[in-house]
């Protein structure tokens, strides 16, 4: 690698894409909540992977993370290939059984412990006992050609291209083969160019595009590793179906978050107190969703006569509430944004048909501006729907629109998140499910009944 090809590597690619599982017909499907984090570290030979992932494994004491050698799947050399062995190219994708790999993988995601082969460097064959590997939090798949093969790559949550200087890595070759292994030094310089370098160049430098995140410098590049734990720690911490839907947005949990969400669960809690904590973690949500407003950069003076470079966010916007419960969240936005314009859509279960519209009330420029939808409750979601079919035929650009919940259950967000990808949903805990009454499970009753005293 040339000092511009280095150079050119050097901007760190953290564009982390979201795996999407597919059923048979089409259809978004979540994936099993014990599904492992697959990451893949690929780059060439002593570029540094097996450093890298061992400091990412070192981060995660509170999590089982398991990596898996892409070496450990080679070919088990015959005698007759043994007696030329030194004509053998281990640096081509044929000398992996990558179909041995992939239906180990698959076991792993489904939760099965599988039977891994343990490969001798030095007889070229495998031996026994294989490694027996258990299903783990985290997977690594480590390896030079781990992002050659696309079925591979279709399994990883995030792969990793370690990049590094095409002289340190011969030196790190040498060092590693010639004295530390006792190799003629004069045979590990002929195979590095007979196959190492060509086989850099045509199998594993053309995988460099498939990294989600590309590290310079190989295992000694402090920023780049910590920011690959910060994103695994986000992306792992995640629901499922923020890996899913990359428009969901969930507010970060705290102690506090969770303390006020067990106060507005509890059928024992006083209306004041229910009002109280839900008009708090409403206002969160509301900040939360104003923070996905776009904004331009503006500089002002201060007090003291210096200039503070900041933003503006986006004056355009208006409220809009789905009767009744959405009103709950009202207050909240006004307080946020003063002067605000608010409308109302008011949707009812009509017998079999569905969801009705029963009255609508909004800004006359409402095409022009962006929404915040206030529901504090997303169940089924059919009433989602409605009000959100209704912005966009009122002329209101999908992606204008950020919805804004309390709590949000699987089912309301598949069925908004599926119809609607460009629309950005804002809550502060996604539930378990529905029940047979299509209420929100573990949930908080009825909102609207509760937070208006309406209920018995």
């Amino acid at each position: 690698m040339n000092n511009s090809e280095k150079e050119n590597s050097l901007a760190l690619n953290v564009n982390i894409k979201n795996k999407i599982s597919v059923q048979s017909n089409g259809s978004k499907a979540p994936p099993s909540p014990k599904q492992p984090f697959f990451i893949g570290v690929a780059g060439g030979t002593a570029s540094g992977k097996t450093t890298v992932c061992n400091r990412i494994n070192s981060q995660f004491r509170d999590q089982r993370i398991v990596i898996i050698n892409q070496d450990s799947f080679y070919h088990s050399l015959s005698d007759k290939i043994l007696q030329k062995v030194n004509d053998y190219n281990f640096d081509h994708p044929d000398a992996f059984d990558t179909e041995l790999m992939l239906s180990s993988v698959e076991k792993l995601k489904h939760g099965q412990v599988v039977t891994l082969p343990n490969y001798d460097i030095n007889s070229h064959k495998r031996i026994e006992p294989p490694r027996q590997v258990h299903p783990a939090d985290i997977i690594i798949l480590e390896g030079i050609l781990i992002l050659h093969d696309s079925r591979v790559r279709d399994l990883l949550n995030m792969k990793i291209f370690v990049d590094e200087d095409s002289d340190v890595c011969l030196s790190r070759r040498i060092e590693r083969l010639a004295i530390e292994r006792g190799r003629n030094i004069q045979n590990v310089l002929d195979q590095y160019s007979r196959f190492v370098k060509p086989g850099f160049e045509d199998f594993v430098l053309p995988t460099k595009k498939y990294a989600d995140i590309i590290i310079p410098g190989g295992g000694d590049n402090d920023v780049a590793i910590d920011l690959i734990v910060q994103n695994i720690r986000t992306k792992f911490g995640q629901h499922d179906l923020c890996k899913i839907y990359p428009n969901i947005f969930v507010i970060f949990s705290t102690f506090q978050i969770k303390g006020m969400h067990t106060l507005i669960r509890d059928v024992r809690t006083t209306k004041h107190d229910f009002v109280f904590y839900s008009d708090r973690l409403i206002r969160l949500v509301v900040e939360h969703g104003l923070g996905h407003l776009p904004f331009t950069e503006k500089q002002v003076t201060t007090p003291t006569g210096s200039v503070y470079s900041g933003v503006v966010f986006c004056s355009r916007l208006c409220g809009v509430s789905i009767i009744r419960s959405g009103e709950s969240m009202e207050n909240a936005l006004r307080a946020c944004c003063k002067g605000i314009k608010i409308g109302k859509i008011l949707i009812h279960g009509h017998g079999t048909n569905g969801r009705q519209l029963i009255y609508e009330k909004l800004p006359s420029d409402i095409a022009s501006r962006h929404v915040l939808l206030l529901d504090p409750v997303l169940a089924t979601g059919n009433s989602a729907v409605k009000a959100i079919s209704l912005l966009l035929k009122k002329g209101v650009s999908e992606a204008n629109i950020i919805f804004l919940n309390l709590i949000a259950a699987p089912q309301g967000i598949n069925a908004v998140c599926e119809r609607f990808p460009m629309l950005k949903l804002v809550t502060s805990e996604i539930d378990a499910s529905l029940n047979e009454d299509s209420r929100v499970i573990p949930g908080l009753g009825e909102f609207g009944d509760r937070y208006f005293a309406t209920d018995d």
